[in-house]
């Protein structure tokens, strides 16, 4: 752990903290950044590199990388850690699962992430534009592999899961965000378990699909209680496990409560390894879809070997 060292600022004034140095990254002004804000621009489309404000998208956009969130921009809830907007979304955008694939096409993505904003408001909680979506990039660039990254459809998770694992994404994602103990302030409009299980079905739905899911370090969490996840995770047989340092985008959201050192993120990692998960990203800066293709190729290798020893014995 890290002390936090607190910013003087005039009287009045919230005290901002000072990050490590190993948080600090450059502002982006790539060439390669500029183009893929443009064709995020020209195709209408939100991603969650800039909604969530991630301290990557320097890097990721000038390598032309970027995580569509689909189903707009405003969530239906309001999360303690998240900067994306609040309140009534507008109408689903029909066009807007051809425009993602156009943009896979243009981009000449081997592989792609899509998540979204929570749609409490919508029957199934979005999760036909996901199918939507899928589809339309099997047909326009069928050698993409993808991702998605998808909400907890409170309350019905289950219709809503079943669509999306019958559309075959190659990687499911959704998030357990922090430990069970912190889920009344962090995540206050989810519940811990009923994430577990949406985990799960996918997995007994379709073991073919891997599966991922990952927790924010610096909330206030016990090294047990990040153990404990672990093994929670690995009990609904989950694949991947990515591990990132939370920043508080606004001093509305929750305070950082420590910065989490490179050497205990590595520490995390060995234990998450031994665990048995087939891939691991944890690091400070590590977020659900940072480097998402080089690790998706790494996990399906890890897999293949996995295979290949058991069918040796």
């Amino acid at each position: 752990m890290n002390e936090i060292t607190p910013i003087e600022t005039p009287e009045g004034r919230p005290a901002r903290v000072r990050k490590p140095d190993w948080i600090r990254v450059k502002a982006p002004t790539s060439k390669g950044f500029n183009e893929t804000r443009k064709l995020m621009r020209d195709l209408n489309l939100n991603t969650v590199c800039e909604e969530a404000a991630c301290p990557n998208i320097g890097e990721c956009w000038t390598k032309k990388h970027a995580t569509v969130m689909i189903l707009g921009d405003v969530c239906t809830r309001a999360c303690a850690f998240c900067n994306v907007k609040t309140g009534m979304p507008r109408k689903v955008d029909t066009s807007e699962p051809q425009h993602v694939a156009d943009a896979a096409a243009a981009m000449g993505l081997e592989h792609i992430v899509i998540t979204s904003v929570d749609r409490d408001d919508l029957a199934d909680g979005g999760a036909s534009q996901f199918v939507k979506v899928i589809e339309a990039l099997r047909r326009t660039t069928p050698s993409t592999t993808i991702e998605i990254l998808t909400p907890d459809f409170r309350n019905k998770h289950e219709a809503a899961v079943e669509a999306i694992v019958a559309a075959r994404p190659d990687v499911y994602n959704h998030n357990l965000e922090t430990v069970p103990r912190l889920y009344p302030t962090i995540r206050p409009g989810a519940r811990y378990y009923a994430s577990l299980r949406l985990l799960e079905m996918v997995k007994r739905l379709d073991p073919s699909i891997f599966t991922k899911s990952g927790i924010m370090l610096g909330l206030g969490e016990e090294r047990l209680e990040v153990h404990q996840v672990m093994d929670d995770m690995r009990s609904a047989d989950v694949d991947f496990l990515t591990m990132g340092q939370y920043l508080q985008p606004t001093p509305r959201h929750a305070k950082v409560i420590d910065f989490v050192t490179p050497k205990a993120f590595d520490a995390y990692a060995a234990i998450a390894r031994a665990k048995g998960f087939l891939q691991v990203a944890s690091s400070p800066l590590t977020r659900s879809s940072y480097h998402a293709g080089e690790d998706f190729a790494e996990m399906r290798a890890a897999r293949e070997a996995k295979l290949a020893k058991q069918a040796a014995r």
